[in-house]
């Protein structure tokens, strides 16, 4: 989430905020970010869904500031939001991650990276982190040992381990 974004205040806003779940009005989101909401934000749910793209500049600022939609109420104008933590699956093998989409996602996540950004690290198609990803199928070993020493250099930890 990039200063100066139409929704950055939105993120700074949930960052601060010390409650697992909060509940803002659609007024008290367009007097935080300046700015009316796009009649879509009203008139669609799917508006305030917790994609994570680039087309969605709004979900950015709650799941950024580590937070996603838990309930909207259109008519009532009211969205509620939820701390998460994201669970993902780790393998090791003779004390080595094996680079499965759990693993996969996890770093990419740790990185801050979209697929897209974390594609072009590695060199590969948006599509192919999209496989990973959803275990259609796993990096072959040279792309594995990449995934190694990426990790390493992101200082990426693996958090099914204790330190």
């Amino acid at each position: 989430m990039k200063p100066g974004s139409k929704y950055y205040p939105l993120f700074e806003y949930l960052q601060r905020c010390d409650q697992d779940e909060t509940t803002l009005t659609f007024a008290e989101i367009e007097a935080l970010i300046g700015k009316s909401l796009p009649a879509s934000a009203r008139q669609r749910k799917n508006w305030w869904s917790n994609r994570d793209s680039a087309s969605a500049l709004q979900a950015g600022a709650w799941v950024k500031a580590g937070y996603h939609v838990v309930a909207v109420d259109l008519a009532q104008e009211v969205v509620q939001f939820h701390t998460f933590q994201a669970h993902y699956t780790i393998q090791r093998r003779d004390g080595d991650i094996v680079w499965r989409r759990g693993a996969i996602k996890a770093l990419r996540k740790h990185m801050e990276l979209t697929q897209t950004q974390f594609a072009k690290e590695l060199g590969v198609r948006r599509q192919t982190i999209s496989e990973w990803e959803n275990g259609v199928y796993d990096p072959d070993r040279s792309t594995a040992k990449f995934l190694k020493l990426i990790a390493q250099q992101a200082k990426f930890e693996d958090p099914t381990t204790p330190p």
